[in-house]
């Protein structure tokens, strides 16, 4: 057979694959509970994001299943064995401060600007011409390949939970949904809310005082945006002077406004991912710094001087005795997502943890159990994802590092991440691409954006590397 150039076939199909990428970042695929029908049970904008993919497979000749309208599938070639492409269309909400429309999906400086982008609908796309190519150019597969798509990855993975109580496990494959070369190391991911216990502070009538305050979307984002009501009486000239020097200090924007006897305190900051905290400027932290150094009620006292002592500049949970590191994924972050607080309510903060493969979350759970209890908060765990890892040697990461090292001229090196991609669904699976070494990550992320140039790439890299695998 001729040897194949898989980046000329891929340009072949630069025109489509732009257009159809587009069209899917045209989509607000953002979960929304509250508008949902019986064949949405997501939202209505993510099933069209799904139906948008199943009707384009089915309109190029795959074979297509839509699972209980939160999954589905694209399958072609045949073989007892089954290789998997995992896939997500759903989005986070898209933040603020864009530059264009976050879902115009426009295209300037060689780059798509949406949400969703690079995290995932471009790399889904990517890989979806990928199967395209090489159904069109008649390739001998002794494996079938299915691309399953999931819309529920950036909350409770939904989908996938329900697709794999019906279907068909692949016995291996790859998730286009992080970095190149490699992923084959994945941290595990525990969501978990503390709240304020009721004993361990009482509001009460202060001359100066938090009624309410509130940071952040989602416990895997880095919140972006804080707002504090304070009641200040005659100190409301005070506190939005000291909120000033406090902006200065620390280089922030942020804004206070005078409202009869109270001051609303704005304060922005930049997001990014939960697996990432470092990355961003988390905004419900500072303000809650901020808030801890006021002369408020004992139940606010308590909120946030917890946040800004034991929170505060430290992603490691150094301060909370949690921290932990191996050599196989690094070390445990802690990402504060969410942050609320009311007079009425008390306070409470959402986190997504990502701790190391080694990390015994057990043991470590009921530790920091303890440890919080004594500082004044119970913990709710919501969901806990375990560590994913492939070894070395593995028949899919020989293959992947060949086609990498051969399409790049670069070598293939092993990576770990504290993202959660759906390759840890797989028992053999890693995630593969799309981002190469040295590209910015903008993933949640006001501008996100996918280089065109890279997408071509990236197209033509997992078409050999179905080929490869599947031949």
């Amino acid at each position: 057979m001729t040897e194949i150039n898989w980046q000329e076939e891929i340009e072949n199909r630069k025109e489509s694959l732009l257009k159809d990428t587009q069209a899917l970042l045209r989509i607000k695929s953002v979960l929304d509970e509250e508008n949902t029908a019986d064949n949405a049970p997501l939202g209505i904008g993510v099933k069209a994001a799904l139906d948008f993919m199943l009707q384009l497979g089915e309109k190029d000749g795959f074979t297509v299943k839509n699972v209980d309208n939160l999954a589905g599938h694209l399958e072609m070639g045949q073989g007892d064995e089954l290789l998997g492409i995992l896939c997500h269309v759903d989005v986070v909400p898209e933040g603020d401060g864009w530059s264009s429309d976050p879902y115009a999906a426009e295209i300037r400086d060689g780059k798509i600007f949406a949400r969703g982008a690079i995290d995932d609908k471009g790399p889904t796309m990517a890989a979806y011409y990928a199967m395209k190519t090489v159904k069109e150019l008649g390739l001998p597969l002794h494996k079938r390949i299915r691309m399953i798509i999931g819309t529920d990855e950036e909350s409770d993975w939904r989908c996938v939970e329900r697709y794999f109580e019906t279907e068909e496990m692949p016995a291996l494959g790859f998730a286009p949904d992080a970095d190149f070369p490699i992923i084959y190391a994945e941290k595990g991911i525990w969501d978990f809310t503390i709240k304020q216990i009721d004993e361990a502070a009482h509001a009460s009538e202060a001359e100066l005082d938090v009624v309410e305050f509130s940071s952040g979307r989602r416990p895997n984002m880095v919140p972006d945006y804080a707002i504090a009501r304070v009641h200040a009486k005659a100190r409301q000239v005070e506190i939005a002077e000291q909120f000033k020097l406090f902006k200065q200090k620390h280089s922030l924007n942020g804004k206070a406004t005078l409202e009869q006897d109270q001051v609303i305190l704005e304060l922005e900051g930049a997001s990014a991912h939960g697996s990432l905290p470092d990355s961003g400027i988390n905004a419900g932290l500072y303000l809650s710094a901020f808030l801890s150094g006021l002369d408020v009620s004992e139940q606010a006292k308590h909120y946030f001087t917890f946040v800004h002592d034991s929170l505060f500049g430290d992603s490691r949970g150094s301060k909370l005795g949690i921290a932990y590191a191996d050599d196989i994924s690094s070390d445990l972050t802690l990402n504060a997502g969410i942050f609320n607080y009311s007079n009425e309510k008390g306070g409470s903060v959402s986190f997504s943890m990502r701790y190391p493969v080694t990390y015994k979350w057990e043991e470590g759970k009921k530790a920091f159990e303890h440890t919080l209890k004594k500082l004044g908060f119970n913990v709710l765990s919501h969901s806990n994802s375990e560590p994913h890892h492939v070894k070395r040697d593995s028949f899919l990461i020989q293959t992947l590092q060949k086609v990498y090292e051969e399409e790049t001229g670069t070598k293939a090196d092993l990576l770990a991440i504290g993202g959660g991609t759906y390759a840890r669904s797989l028992k053999e699976g890693v995630a593969f691409g799309p981002l190469f070494p040295g590209n910015e990550d903008i993933a949640h992320q006001k501008d996100e954006y996918i280089v065109i140039d890279d997408m071509l790439k990236t197209a033509a890299i997992y078409a050999r590397a179905i080929y490869e695998l599947a031949k």
